[in-house]
């Protein structure tokens, strides 16, 4: 019993440091704001938020199918005409096997009466069914009138609207709203002659490569690509963190130049990533939104460094 409980505590000291592990995991920088912001992108419109997908018009109720004809009802002669015969049948099949004739004459007479009293009966629901008053169609107004309201068919009919018909004006109703484009970022103080792209792809690269660091603890790594303002930031979350690694799987990545700002000194770049990543092997991928700052002297042959993470404001 023991070794049994034993057992179920380990499971669950591991489940739950795993859990732990999961939960702290966060990208470089923590989620937070941290060194160098631009002014131009703390201006910029807030993000707008995820578009709900559009409501779908209801479909128009299918006609109502045409009633049914009500089955034909069985003639009651028949049942008359065939029950004459049976008793006429029967009589004969009693002499045949050597009643005599007084039984024969009885038990006809039983089933004549019998007969004869079905007939009453029949004649009876015969004539009752007939002077019965006809029902009103379902649907129809009891004054003799259509009120516009219901028709024949048992289906409420929706007004008629000044736009059109009743159908057209309950599509129109639920047609969804058309939803304005989103308009097209133009970034600020790009130079005409600037290789966007290549500058771009070398800045995921980068992104990429730093969150690795960063999972790792690598300071050397991080210290490299990065101000030494950025570095002290990182390094103190690496140390308050401990000798824990982190675990951040960059599934998707993309990149855009916001705009570049030019000082006397230094050309300050605000590239926005965005994209997938997972926190945990077995985690699902979680979108990622923030904007770096990277740095480069106007002169000199020194490279981009990371500045700062800024993060972007939300729609409520």
């Amino acid at each position: 019993m023991k070794l049994k409980q034993l057992l179920i505590g380990a499971v669950l000291a591991v489940s739950a440091m795993s859990l732990l592990a999961e939960a702290t995991a966060r990208p470089m920088g923590g989620g937070r704001s941290i060194g160098r912001q631009s002014q131009n992108v703390s201006r910029m419109p807030p993000a707008a938020a995820p578009q709900q997908a559009p409501r779908q018009a209801a479909p128009a109720p299918a006609p109502a199918p045409a009633p049914a004809m009500p089955p034909k009802p069985a003639s009651p002669w028949k049942g008359i005409l065939g029950g004459a015969l049976l008793g006429l049948g029967i009589g004969a099949l009693f002499s045949h096997f050597g009643f005599g004739s007084a039984m024969s004459g009885i038990l006809g007479s039983i089933i004549m009466l019998a007969l004869l009293a079905g007939v009453v009966v029949l004649l009876f629901r015969l004539f009752s069914r007939k002077s019965a008053p006809a029902m009103a169609p379902a649907g129809y107004s009891g004054n003799g009138s259509n009120s516009g309201y219901a028709n024949n068919n048992g289906y409420a009919a929706q007004p008629a609207s000044a736009g059109g018909t009743p159908e057209i004006g309950s599509r129109l109703a639920d047609a969804p709203a058309p939803v304005a484009a989103p308009v097209a970022h133009t970034p600020w103080g790009v130079p005409a002659d600037f290789d966007a792209a290549t500058f771009l792809r070398v800045a995921k690269g980068n992104f990429i490569r730093l969150q690795a660091a960063w999972d790792k603890g690598d300071v050397a790594d991080i210290r490299e690509f990065t101000t030494p303002e950025v570095f002290a930031e990182l390094k103190l979350q690496i140390t308050e963190r401990g000798a824990q690694k982190d675990y951040t799987d960059v599934v998707s990545i993309e990149a855009e130049l916001l705009g570049i700002e030019t000082s006397n000194d230094e050309y300050l770049s605000s590239v926005k990533f965005t994209g997938m990543i997972k926190p945990a092997p077995d985690a699902l991928a979680e979108p990622f939104n923030e904007v770096w700052n990277l740095v480069k002297p106007v002169s000199g042959n020194g490279g981009w460094l990371l500045a700062g993470i800024q993060q972007l404001q939300q729609h409520a």
